[in-house]
């Protein structure tokens, strides 16, 4: 749904591999469920007809959506993306017809490009997987239209866009993400991918990354996107082996030596996520100085010294988090992004770090209101009178 970086991989031999400097393994995470909303999925691969039957989806025509984004007109476009491009659209919230602009509820189109990165199978890919998960971290489908070289997609609408242009965009008029934002992002991002990955049938989302996370009016998240997702490893098989599939910077170095795909090649990708929120910085930047083109290749050697990690923090931030807070979170993004899959955490692990942090960093607020209501003044610590 979110604009798509221009360095997709579409094939990469299983010989490629990201040089990454060894990371530090640090204390271990308590484990917290993340199971609430499971869905299964059935394992026996399903024929298109089987997918869109066994799916409550409303069935829209074409000239449904035509009518509800007046005729995918140029100015109601909200992205592009490796399957095509979003367009703003309006319909009835009861019935799902179209309606007039700034009538009923707003809506994402999906469109495909036929020429773009993504075709029929990742089209499938997403309905097969949205259809059937749901969970207040992923965004929601609520209907489809196929008809020969047509396929679209209509989702529930995020009014503040992804992640990506919030981080990145340059630009006195937009104020960047605040600290206390970025970590309700990373929580909210965790819990998706948490839930995918507790699934009955494991679902691994292959394509996280700042594009396809997608915020609503308070900065919840929704993740996006399915189309590279693929279930888990079944039985007593350790990997699904895949092609090479995903995007430069946030796919795991196994993964890309090999081709084999585990929950640990999201949790390599949400850490290098995380370094993104906490250095401001793109995962790849080719405009950066010789050295800095590669976010986790630059940071890792700052990250593991307290009295350097400064070098890595968006400047942005400055006065809004504690050194301890940078470093619980710099520390957690280490453990994610171990070039041992098995060093890495389990996104349940991931989950309940964060929660832990943000219970840190609510306390001295609640302490404070309780001083205030026991009436006792809280520079003094006497009582009030």
């Amino acid at each position: 749904m979110g604009a798509c970086l221009s360095h997709r991989i579409k094939s990469v031999s299983p010989s490629t591999c990201i040089s990454s400097s060894a990371s530090r393994n640090g204390n271990n995470i308590s484990c917290s469920s993340s199971k609430e909303f499971s869905a299964s999925i059935p394992q026996t691969p399903r024929s298109e007809v089987e997918i869109l039957q066994s799916l409550n989806l409303k069935t829209f025509t074409f000239s449904e959506l035509r009518t509800a984004t007046r005729n995918f007109r140029p100015d109601s476009v909200l992205g592009e993306g490796g399957f095509g491009s979003v367009f703003k659209g309006w319909i009835d919230e009861q019935s799902l017809k179209p309606t007039k602009p700034g009538t009923g509820i707003i809506i994402a189109v999906k469109r495909l490009n036929q020429e773009g990165f993504q075709g029929h199978k990742e089209w499938l890919a997403e309905i097969n997987y949205l259809g059937q998960l749901h969970h207040p971290n992923l965004v929601k489908l609520i209907g489809y239209y196929l008809e020969d070289e047509h396929r679209l997609l209509v989702y529930e609408f995020m009014v503040r866009g992804s992640m990506e242009n919030h981080l990145f965009r340059k630009g006195s008029h937009v104020p960047p993400l605040s600290w206390c934002i970025r970590m309700k992002i990373a929580l909210g991002a965790a819990k998706g991918l948490a839930f995918l990955h507790n699934a009955k049938t494991q679902v691994i989302y292959r394509d996280f990354k700042t594009s396809n996370i997608l915020l609503n009016s308070n900065y919840n998240v929704k993740l996006s996107d399915f189309g590279l997702a693929r279930d888990g490893p079944t039985g007593d098989k350790s990997h699904v082996s895949t092609r090479v599939m995903g995007t430069y910077g946030y796919a795991a170095p196994e993964y890309l030596a090999t081709g084999h795909l585990t929950a640990k090649s999201d949790i390599y990708s949400f850490g290098v996520v995380l370094l993104e929120m906490l250095s401001g910085r793109r995962a790849i930047d080719n405009n950066r100085p010789s050295g800095e083109h590669n976010l986790v290749d630059w940071a890792k050697p700052y990250m593991i010294n307290k009295r350097r990690i400064f070098r890595v923090i968006d400047t942005r931030l400055q006065g809004q988090y504690s050194l301890n807070q940078a470093q619980e979170v710099a520390n957690l993004a280490l453990q994610c992004l171990a070039v041992e899959p098995k060093c890495r955490p389990s996104m349940d692990e991931v989950v309940t770090a964060l929660e832990k942090l943000q219970e840190l960093r609510e306390m001295p607020k609640r302490n404070q209101k309780e001083r205030r209501r026991n009436g006792i003044n809280h520079s003094s610590g006497k009582p009030t009178t």
